[in-house]
């Protein structure tokens, strides 16, 4: 069965040029222009994917209330923003919200379809490695990481992480107890225009991610300046 994409966009035009270019690579799309319509047709019927707009209609941060209140309903729903405001508290406003990519317009419809790929890609190997597990799971300590799948659970409990925190996570546990730069964290993220407020940003992300689950959870530490640090309990 064809995965569902649902995309979120105001303008007529841009809805449909994204409608035709992802439904071409095989994919069912459903198409919505507002935050009150896409609510109201997606309620108890969630999509596979969705790609939200931030400005819809009258509603200048539309996409980041649906965005909230879609990851309430399903919190490992992938959501991507594609939009013009690229500015870094925008970027920053999405990520904190749980977004799993954030691109901005105008943007190549192919690489667009390709990052739709990839993201599905990843949520299905999540989905069975959750099921039968994983026999390319590293520990360390109370934390499993899967590189196959992208995921993390603490303490046998599964965390649902955006591929860019896991890569970061991966990257920041690989010798624990060494501090790791924000420059290499950068790279990590595998995005461009990344400041160290966009860390930050992710780091906080994760952190509360694992204090969902532990609230004396305590093990990423920040080295002011320079980066982050992974100390074991």
């Amino acid at each position: 069965m064809a995965k569902r994409i649902a995309i979120v966009e105001d303008d007529p035009d841009q809805r449909a040029n994204y409608r035709d270019a992802i439904t071409k690579k095989g994919y069912e799309v459903v198409a919505y222009g507002s935050r009150r319509e896409a609510l109201e047709r997606m309620d108890g019927n969630l999509p596979d994917l969705v790609i939200l707009d931030i400005i819809l209609g009258d509603e200048v941060d539309a996409g980041f209330q649906l965005c909230r209140e879609l990851l309430f309903k399903s919190p490992s729903l992938p959501v991507i923003f594609l939009t013009e405001r690229i500015n870094e508290i925008d970027k920053i406003s999405g990520l904190r919200l749980g977004a799993w990519d954030y691109l901005p317009k105008p943007i190549s419809l192919d690489y667009l379809a390709e990052r739709i790929s990839s993201l599905l890609r990843i949520n299905e190997v999540r989905a069975e490695n959750a099921e039968r597990g994983s026999s390319t799971a590293r520990k360390i300590g109370y934390l499993t990481l899967d590189q196959d799948a992208l995921l993390v659970s603490w303490k046998g409990e599964r965390i649902d992480l955006s591929g860019t925190e896991f890569r970061m996570l991966a990257k920041l546990v690989r010798v624990p107890g060494h501090a790791v730069s924000y420059e290499t964290l950068m790279n990590a993220t595998m995005q461009s225009l990344v400041t160290n407020n966009t860390i930050n940003t992710h780091m906080r992300n994760i952190r509360k991610k694992f204090e969902r689950l532990d609230a004396n959870f305590a093990c990423i530490k920040s080295e002011y300046g320079f980066g982050y640090r992974w100390l074991p309990p």
